[in-house]
């Protein structure tokens, strides 16, 4: 793990780029990587420790703390407009900084505040869970949800820069933890078969530092050949499009608090869109290995529903992404009705 744990990865995009800090300790030294000589807003949520928001604050010469309510149901234009009002009320100009501190609703959130505020202004990401860390840290999608759609109001909003500090996993609960994975899974089946060599007989406690460093190297990667989802960043949503869906229909969200997070929704769907039969045996032995979901049951016509939704669906067809084999891709357009099979759906 200490091999990993000090890497320092750098972003570039054309003529911008930005360094992504994986170091345990890193947080509270956050003033040897960022100008903080400024107001800065620290959003964080209601359920991260308070006692990382506050560590980032005490470093700051002017430091205002916006607790949003812990959730995707904060990924809302209510609470976003209370987030850019308390940064109105706190004074905050266009040399300001936002820094993100929690999970990936906290960073989508407080990274599309700073991407609007002013016409953007800087922010900072400091994921303190498995699923940030891994994945929607970087990349500089930013968002809310209208309703039960999610992320449909967004914009590409990249980070000055991203500390990722493995420490912070300590308070995270054990289910959390593992429902990060799920991402680090994906990046592994598209790209990584020695990443996916850990999860089926590694030691994924002690080898955190390599899975998260493994797959922000893989998002990276591609993200700088396709910052806007143009063409390869839509490999990314492998999973995600009956992922979505079933999140629709059983997530834990709003006043839902019984059902399914995020990275198990993804876990799940993935599992259809991979061709080889021994290879999708082999992932199920892994997701049971690592106390993912192997199997759900939901009413199947209500995920269609929600699929059909996606902002991936467009004009009757939709894009999804298929693993032929391990560490290997495609991108295939079928008809929206052609989801149905992959459901389950009899015709």
């Amino acid at each position: 793990m200490s091999e990993f744990i000090g890497t320092k990865l750098t972003m570039n995009l054309g003529e911008r780029s930005y360094d992504i800090i994986v170091k345990s300790g890193s947080l509270e030294n956050l003033y040897q990587f960022a100008r903080l000589d400024r107001r800065v807003a620290v959003v964080t949520d209601s359920g991260v420790p308070a006692q990382y928001a506050q560590m980032v604050a005490d470093q700051c010469k002017d430091a205002h703390i916006i607790t949003v309510p812990q959730g995707e149901a904060s990924k809302s234009f209510k609470i976003l407009e209370s987030v850019l009002r308390q940064m109105l009320e706190f004074g905050m100009g266009r040399g300001d900084l936002v820094i993100a501190v929690g999970g990936g609703v906290v960073g989508d959130l407080a990274g599309f505040a700073a991407s609007i505020y002013m016409r953007g202004i800087d922010f900072i990401n400091c994921p303190t869970t498995t699923l940030s860390m891994i994945d929607s840290s970087i990349g500089g999608k930013t968002a809310v949800d209208l309703g039960d759609t999610k992320n449909i109001v967004g914009a590409f909003w990249q980070p000055k820069l991203v500390i990722v500090d493995p420490d912070t996993l300590a308070t995270l609960p054990r289910r959390h933890f593992i429902n990060g994975l799920a991402e680090a899974v994906k990046a592994s089946l598209l790209a990584d078969p020695e990443l996916f060599a850990i999860f089926e007989s590694g030691d994924v406690d002690a080898q955190i530092g390599e899975i998260i460093c493994r797959s922000l190297r893989f998002k990276k990667n591609i993200v700088e050949q396709d910052e806007t989802e143009r063409g390869m960043r839509k490999a990314l949503n492998f999973g995600h499009t009956i992922g979505h869906g079933i999140e629709a229909v059983k997530g834990i969200k709003g006043r839902r608090t019984v059902g399914l997070f995020h990275g198990e929704c993804v876990a799940l769907g993935m599992l259809p869109m991979i061709e080889s039969k021994a290879l999708q045996k082999r992932v199920r032995a892994v997701y049971r290995r690592l106390g993912l979901p192997t199997r759900t049951t939901y009413d199947k016509e209500k995920v269609l529903a929600e699929m059909l939704h996606d902002k991936k669906a467009q004009g009757g067809s939709i894009t999804i992404i298929k693993v032929p084999g391990l560490g290997c891709w495609r991108a295939e357009t079928i008809p929206v009705e052609g989801l149905r099979p992959l459901l389950g759906i009899e015709e």
